[in-house]
């Protein structure tokens, strides 16, 4: 039996975690392909499509805080094995399954096992020597899984075999967890507050949480309604196209720069200026009545880049306010809710002749974390400049 410690972590089981939690993820990724196929064939009403949508995203998220409370950690082969047949099963089941409410089920099932995925993962990068360098890797990773498989999907799947043949698709790449279990380690060592009963909440120890979730908030806000913005400045198809390539590529470059400076720079100073960032973004966006392709294509370029850049830095901030690493545990879960109450707030003022509405509720997320980050820390002149002593 392997247990695995700061010091013992091998390549082998790197790979294996990185790989089970990015299949876990793949769904955040493909999520406007295989949803727009659902609208276009009529599986799906409009509105539909938010519930399925907000519906996986959130069973993720409480996925991952329900397999962090309940689940054991002496089973995690055990544990990724079941949970890849459970997401293989559901979608194969999404295939057969017409209407709003049917989907809407399948999928928040579905999420609840990737939850877990996402939950094994992240307690084996917690327990890493490097785990916010590994955190960071790992975003990498499943942007650039997520952006394969649904290139893969657009062009050479759907187009011959359906939606249906997408989510059988999703079904075999979801066996790949099951089939990489047994190199797991196969006993986590319990975190030292697991040990003695649990976390010692208080307001210091939620804000790491809390700024991730209002954060991934504002990013989710302005993504998930990327396309009605473009068109209300009145760009096309085609250039709205183009950012939304431009900001995945971006994404990509901000998760490598994450992994080479996050164990340099102080996630405090990151997270305040990345809250300035999108704040800023978001802002400039509400107030612009007719802005040049070019100046939308550079907004959101940074946009793309401090939305992956900012993520491994959640985890650091977690670290620095319990270092036994109980609440970066949580820190997924978090993000992954962020990521869809943002939309979900956002859709509930929205309509056909408000879109730009959407900047400035991203704007208001984002400067409210600013501001629980000035209030919840020591002043901001003792957080500026490198880390000290980084290890």
């Amino acid at each position: 039996m392997k247990t695995l410690a700061a010091t013992t972590m091998s390549f082998g089981s790197t790979l294996t975690a990185l790989s089970i939690g990015s299949v876990g993820l793949l769904i955040l990724g493909l999520q406007p392909v295989l949803l727009g196929q659902l609208l276009t064939t009529g599986v799906v009403s409009i509105e539909g499509v938010g519930l399925v949508a907000m519906g996986e995203i959130i069973s993720l998220g409480l996925g991952v805080l329900l397999a962090d409370r309940y689940l054991p950690l002496s089973r995690t082969w055990r544990i990724a094995t079941l949970a890849s047949l459970l997401i293989v099963g559901f979608n194969a089941l999404a295939c057969a399954v017409h209407g709003d409410l049917a989907m809407t089920i399948v999928r928040a099932i579905t999420g609840l096992a990737e939850g877990i995925l996402v939950w094994l993962t992240t307690s084996i990068i917690v327990r890493s020597r490097h785990p916010d360098r590994l955190a960071a890797l790992f975003i990498v990773v499943q942007t650039l899984s997520q952006a394969v498989v649904a290139t893969l999907l657009s062009t050479a799947v759907i187009p011959r075999t359906g939606w249906q043949g997408g989510f059988m698709v999703l079904a075999c790449l979801s066996l790949i967890p099951g089939l990489l279990a047994r190199t797991l380690p196969q006993h986590l060592q319990p975190l030292p507050t697991q040990a003695s009963g649990g976390i010692r909440w208080s307001i210091t120890t939620l804000l790491p949480l809390v700024i991730a979730f209002l954060q991934m908030a504002a990013v989710g806000s302005l993504w998930a309604y990327l396309d009605p913005v473009g068109a209300a400045f009145g760009f096309s198809t085609d250039q709205i196209g183009t950012v939304v390539s431009e900001v995945l590529i971006l994404q990509v470059l901000g998760g490598i720069t994450a992994t080479i400076t996050v164990r340099y720079l102080n996630p405090r100073l990151v997270l305040f200026l990345g809250s300035l960032v999108l704040g800023g973004i978001a802002l400039i966006l509400t107030n612009l009545a007719h802005p040049s392709f070019t100046t939308f294509a550079m907004l959101m370029a940074l946009f793309g880049f401090t939305w992956l850049f900012i993520m491994p830095f959640h985890l650091g901030l977690a670290f620095m306010v319990d270092s036994s690493g109980r609440v970066a545990v949580l820190v997924p879960a978090m993000q992954l809710l962020g990521s869809a109450i943002g939309p979900l707030t956002v859709s509930l003022m929205m309509n056909e002749n408000n879109v730009l509405v959407v900047p400035l509720f991203s704007g208001a997320f984002a400067l409210f974390a600013l501001s629980l980050k000035l209030l919840g820390h020591k002043p901001l002149s003792r957080q500026l400049g490198l880390r000290e002593n980084p290890q």
